[in-house]
């Protein structure tokens, strides 16, 4: 038993250090790399995923699981038992899934990639629709390789987001939707938020050394992180003690980077709080990508966004900007990072309508998977929707279809139910953390956030991947996941700003 356990320990260690490697040729590849190296690095890229396919689906892999999942079963709880569950859902999915196509799909991804970054500042939809018909027959494919799944979309749902299915999916975004749409009715009726003084002068060296102090502070670790620019924020880990942060940053919006900033650090406190002896193991990692984004947006909406925050952080912001920011009103500031209004931008787009994009996006997602709807009818069937849902024209593909890097760097499906997935969760975390600490919201008013922090390591972050997703909230929580949280969080902060009753 004791060598099955040092052979699955190698093998599961080498997988994490090619998929290190991996991640870190797609980091520099969205940050420093040559625009022209697009080729072969695609090339490299796809090497690396072929030789981390092909050690998930060695039979000897499958071995050294199958030696000690039976005593494992004694204690179905433990760190043990729970990491070989998770390493035999690895295997199993990988086994289905053909060596070839995996390094195909990644060497595609990485064109297109690279097609893409060409062609939205160009607005040129046309140029990388080919790549995108090669990518919708990839996603069918790899889809078929699931022949018990319910839906096409569920096997690409259920990787970022394990247990869930389009029809449950669907559930939760129409309850959501009947919430929203009455809440984004009235606001419309209501005064405009005046939003100019987040549309000044801010120099951005200045924007990114503020938004590092507001990071640090909330937790996150400069001595196992760093931030860099990049045209689509994200976050990237290489070990738990090398997890990286992109943003972006514009002169005259001053939202822009400080929200991104903190949004991408919440994705990395996550990963820099789980336990250290998960280290290259497979629960090493988040435990899906609902629960990721709650995280994210835990810290960027209902920390950052909050009153209490700002109470604190205001006077530090003017003293950054005092020609921008001097003859501003705190309560001016505060209404104004709540501005509520239909945006053809998802990464813009306020907190009330936020989810109607998502919901957009993942419409589209099942109507192409389900043949409903050609990518040639793609950048129209877009711009129909935003009319219909949010009322707003999109001009061009640049701002329409182009905008989102996800169906230009993987498949297309189970991409973006995760975000409002992790609203829901966000919200629900947050209400428990409060009941159980009431004192949170004074302590986030003085700057101090060690308290919500510890409890989200004890509750979500340090266990990684060892719960699903469901699991983790029942346990955080006492209840499943639910819409409610998140309306009256909606409802509470932003009747208020917009004088609702």
């Amino acid at each position: 038993m004791k060598n099955a356990r040092e052979a699955l320990r190698t093998r599961l260690t080498e997988i994490a250090d090619l998929e290190a490697a991996a991640a870190l040729l797609q980091w520099d590849q969205a940050t420093y790399m040559p625009r022209l190296g697009a080729a072969a690095r695609g090339r490299t890229a796809a090497t690396l995923q072929r030789l981390v396919h092909e050690r998930w689906s060695d039979p000897a892999l499958g071995d050294c699981i199958g030696q000690l999942e039976a005593d494992a079963t004694r204690e179905p709880d433990s760190d043990e038992a729970r990491c070989l569950a998770a390493a035999r859902r690895d295997h199993d999915r990988a086994t289905r899934i053909p060596p070839e196509f995996t390094e195909t799909a990644h060497r595609h991804f990485a064109a297109t990639y690279s097609a893409w970054v060409d062609a939205r500042p160009r607005d040129d939809f046309a140029s990388v629709a080919p790549f995108l018909e090669t990518t919708l027959a990839l996603s069918r494919e790899y889809s078929s390789f699931f022949p018990d799944a319910e839906h096409v979309a569920d096997p690409l749902i259920d990787d970022s987001d394990p247990g869930m299915r389009a029809t449950t999916v669907r559930a939760r975004f129409d309850e959501l939707r009947a919430g929203l749409v009455p809440l984004v009715s009235r606001i419309a009726e209501a005064t405009p938020v005046d939003t100019s003084c987040l549309h000044r002068t801010f120099a951005p060296d200045r924007q990114l050394a503020f938004g590092a102090e507001v990071i640090r502070r909330l937790g996150f670790d400069f001595d196992r992180g760093r931030q860099d620019l990049t045209p689509h924020p994200f976050m990237t880990k290489f070990s738990l003690s090398d997890v990286r942060i992109t943003t972006r940053v514009k002169d005259d919006d001053l939202s822009e980077a400080l929200f991104s900033t903190i949004h991408e650090a919440g994705h990395a406190m996550y990963e820099m709080g789980i336990d250290p002896s998960y280290e290259a193991t497979p629960l090493a990692h988040g435990t899906s990508s609902g629960i990721h984004e709650s995280q994210s947006r835990l810290w960027e909406n209902l920390v950052a966004r909050s009153r209490g925050f700002w109470r604190y952080w205001y006077p530090r912001l003017v003293e950054t900007f005092p020609g921008s920011l001097g003859n501003v009103a705190p309560d001016a500031f505060y209404r104004a990072i709540h501005h509520v209004a239909p945006s053809p931008i998802r990464t813009d787009a306020d907190e009330v309508t936020y989810n109607l994009h998502v919901m957009i996006r993942f419409d589209l997602e099942i109507e192409l998977l389900e043949g409903n709807l050609a990518i040639s009818d793609l950048a129209q069937a877009w711009r129909d929707r935003y009319r219909s849902d949010l009322g707003i024209e999109i001009d061009g593909d640049r701002d329409g279809v182009l905008q989102d890097v996800h169906w230009f760097a993987g498949f297309i499906g189970g991409a973006f139910q995760g975000y409002t997935l992790g609203n829901l969760m966000a919200a629900q975390f947050y209400a428990a953390a409060v009941t159980a600490h009431p004192e949170i919201p004074s302590e986030i008013e003085q700057g101090r956030f060690e308290t919500l922090r510890g409890w989200l390591t004890r509750e979500i972050y340090r266990h990684g991947r060892k719960y699903r997703a469901e699991e983790l909230i029942e346990r955080a929580t006492g209840r499943p996941l639910e819409v409610e949280p998140l309306l009256t969080y909606l409802r509470e902060t932003y009747e208020p700003v917009y004088g609702l009753r």
